[in-house]
């Protein structure tokens, strides 16, 4: 097993058929990557005081920050990290024990907190915050810091989240191929 893909007290991260995580990426613990996800550079994964799943055809680009939260007696399960499928989180985002519907594009830098919840069909712009326990609905965009709802979504954006996991699937096929 690479160096950067660990277990940690015997979990260790579970990669499903034709899944890419680049060699400068970190993953330790309970992580699931299901068919087709890929993981780019230098991002950086701990599954270690609860899971992470990462559902197929999703993609997490360079520089990301994927956490959990650990159980406590307020919440007994703690916080997970679930993305979906056909999900892109941007460049440097940071998602901690958070839920990621489906179709979701997570903008560059932008950083989703504990018990929040994305629906499926959303597109959240680069820099947004999405506050503890906050939940955007399906099918708007939202922006800012606090995010909030800035409109609906329209059917080529709809469109485009499928469009945009589906070309993270052909470029991570593209770097399988150069690595056999």
């Amino acid at each position: 097993m690479s160096s950067s893909i660990r277990s940690y007290k015997g979990k260790s991260p579970q990669l499903g058929a034709n899944v890419y995580v680049d060699e400068s990426a970190v993953l330790v613990g309970d992580i699931n990557l299901a068919e087709d996800a890929s993981i780019w550079p230098l991002v950086a994964g701990r599954g270690d005081v609860n899971f992470i799943k990462i559902g197929k055809r999703s993609n997490v680009q360079d520089g990301s920050i994927l956490h959990v939260t650990r159980t406590s007696e307020k919440n007994p399960a703690g916080y997970p990290l679930i993305i979906g499928d056909d999900v892109t989180v941007g460049h440097k985002a940071m998602l901690h024990g958070c839920t990621i519907g489906n179709r979701v594009l997570v903008g560059m830098g932008a950083i989703v907190l504990d018990g929040a919840v994305i629906q499926d069909d959303v597109m959240l712009g680069g820099g947004a915050l999405v506050p503890p326990n906050k939940v955007l609905e399906s099918g708007y965009l939202y922006v800012g810091s606090p995010a909030k709802q800035a409109r609906l979504l329209t059917e080529g954006e709809i469109t485009f989240l499928k469009q945009s996991a589906d070309n993270y699937v052909r470029l991570k096929n593209e770097y399988l191929e150069e690595t056999r």
